[in-house]
This record gives structure tokens, sequence and C-alpha cells, in this order.
């Protein structure tokens, strides 16, 4: 006979301490059921916090509540009953154990017939809270899993034309920052392509960037660099293939864009395309409209060596003073 757990919580956000206390109860009972209490007027997005947790806990029953109820005993003097209907709702199946890290699950365990069992109220093994955590998330970063780490996350994309040190310089903001960087998905591409530029070939630029993007997000620190994204796919698309994009910009682009200048020398790798400045320039310039046009914050880094990589870096912490912490 499987032994069913039950716990709920706002998971506002979800953090290491909840799911510490999620998969102690797991490894207690055969079948947890998790349910995940989420208000409109709460400051993060109810949706986003149930697809977090069912992510993080793929083997466990996840269950989103959305109603406007009672949130505390003196809120309503039937509140023990109503949360007893809701939890029975949710769980019709007897429930075993009441899981939790707070004195209420004392009470909810008895109005569900169940034993309780409090794990760590203290935060003893991870001293965190999810109001601490919206509050400064960057101070407190190696208790933010990484399904919820992007949400936080600040994204620093380097772009220019050819020659300008992007992969160079997105490494090595990645080391400064100690955080990871995500390669030029373009460069690999074209690397590998076997026929002729269209339009989706670079559709398809966009998605390998967008999913290297995503699998790195989850192990990175607050920032997260980038060599290239799609806003800059997009002005290659413009140059090589002649026609402008079909597709609309992504719905979320990077919080700051470092636009390195065309002060350094052209060099030729072999797989490179500006060899007339002219075509340099004109490139440069359509990523200037392009960043103007899609309204984000960017900026311009020129010199060279170590002065590119000083002016990059200070850019980045006067964009997001938490990084000088990171350094």
């Amino acid at each position: 006979m499987k032994k069913r757990g039950f716990l709920l919580g706002k998971f506002l956000p979800p953090h290491a301490g909840h799911l510490f206390m999620c998969r102690t109860a797991q490894a207690l009972c055969d079948e947890l059921t998790v349910l995940v209490c989420t208000l409109d007027r709460e400051p993060i997005n109810g949706n986003l916090r149930y697809g977090w947790m069912k992510k993080l806990l793929p083997e466990a029953r996840v269950i989103h509540f959305t109603k406007d109820v009672p949130q505390e005993p003196a809120d309503h003097p039937d509140f023990w009953e109503i949360w007893k209907g809701i939890c029975k709702t949710a769980h019709p199946e007897p429930i075993d154990t009441v899981f939790g890290s707070e004195p209420y699950v004392m009470r909810l365990a008895q109005e569900l017939d169940a034993k309780p069992v409090v794990i760590d109220p203290e935060r003893l093994a991870f001293p965190v809270s999810g109001t601490a955590i919206r509050d400064n998330p960057y101070a407190h970063w190696a208790m933010v899993p990484g399904a919820v780490r992007p949400y936080y996350q600040k994204r620093v994309v380097v772009i220019g034309a050819e020659s300008t040190g992007k992969s160079t310089l997105a490494p090595q903001l990645a080391r400064h920052f100690n955080t990871l960087y995500v390669p030029e998905y373009g460069r690999i591409y074209d690397a590998f392509r076997t026929g002729e530029w269209s339009a989706a070939s670079f559709a398809e630029i966009e998605a390998g960037h967008g999913a290297m993007r995503e699998a790195l997000a989850t192990e990175a620190g607050p920032l997260l660099i980038e060599d290239t994204d799609e806003l800059a796919t997009r002005v290659w698309e413009t140059a090589l293939n002649g026609t402008s994009p079909d597709r609309p910009r992504p719905p979320r682009l990077a919080d700051l864009y470092l636009l390195l200048g065309t002060d350094l020398p052209w060099r030729d790798d072999g797989t490179r395309y500006m060899a007339e400045t002219a075509f340099r320039e004109k490139f440069q310039k359509a990523l200037e409209i392009e960043l103007s046009e899609a309204g984000v914050r960017w900026q311009e880094i020129r010199g060279s060596g170590d002065q590119r990589l000083e002016a990059a870096i200070a850019a980045v912490i006067e964009a997001f003073p938490f990084a000088r912490s990171a350094q």
C-alpha cells in the first residue's frame, strides 16, 4: 500500500530550503503531492511558480491552487475547515503524512487525519527565505535553484562587426564575473553549413543560440554573458541574405548590449565576410540602428586589449551594481 505525503506552500520563489524540504518528504513517502498556492496580487506570477515546481520536482504530483481564500486563521472563523476542504479536493485519496517547515503543519495534519512531520523549522540546513531572495536574489544566488535563475539573471550580450573582439571579450567577462557565457551559435552553424544562406538558416541560428542560452542559464551566476544573440542575427540575415527578417524580435531581449567598436583592424580567419571596410562599417551602423529601434540599453566599447576589457567591466558594473561583488 502506497504511503502518501502532502505539503503546500507559496514558493515565492522556490529556493534551496524548499527543495530540501520536498526531497526529504519524497524520501519518507512513496507518493508526494505538492500544492502550489498562488494569488494574483503576489509579486511573482503564480503560473511561473507552478511551472518551476513541476520542473524541480518531476517525480512529485504538483498541483496549482489559485483561488483567493483566507491566508491566516485570523482571517476567517472557518479557516481550518476551508483549508481542509482545499487539501481534500486537491488530494482526494487518504493522506498519510503532512510535511512542512512551519508550525501550521501540526494543525493541518490533525484536520486531515494524517501524521505531521516538521522539517528543519529553524532553517539550519539552508538559512534563507523567499523574502530574502526577493529582496536581494544576487546575495543568495547559491540558494536560487537552476529553474528559477533566469527570472533574476541579467543578460549581457557582446556584439559588433567582425574582428571587434567578441569571441575574446565574452569569455573574459564571464571569467571576471565568475559566470558562464554563451558562445556564438551562428559561427558554429556557419562552420558546418552545407547549403546556401536562407531565412530558414537564420531562424535555425536563433533557435540554436536560444537553446544554448537556456541550457547554460540554469548553471550560470547572476550575470549571463553572450557572444552575439538573436538581435545581431537579424542584422546578419539582412547583410548576407539581402532581406529583412520576417520574424518578430524575441519577446525578451538582453538587459545590456556591449557594441564593440571597429577601431580594431579586420583579420581574416578563413570564415569571415567583411574584407571590405565599407561593408564592415555598414554592418556596424546597422547594429546601432537595430539596438536603437529595439529600445534596449547599450553602450559602445572601444580601445584595444585591456582597455576594451576594462571599459566593458565598467559598463557592466554601472548597469548592475550587484556585479561588483561577483568580481
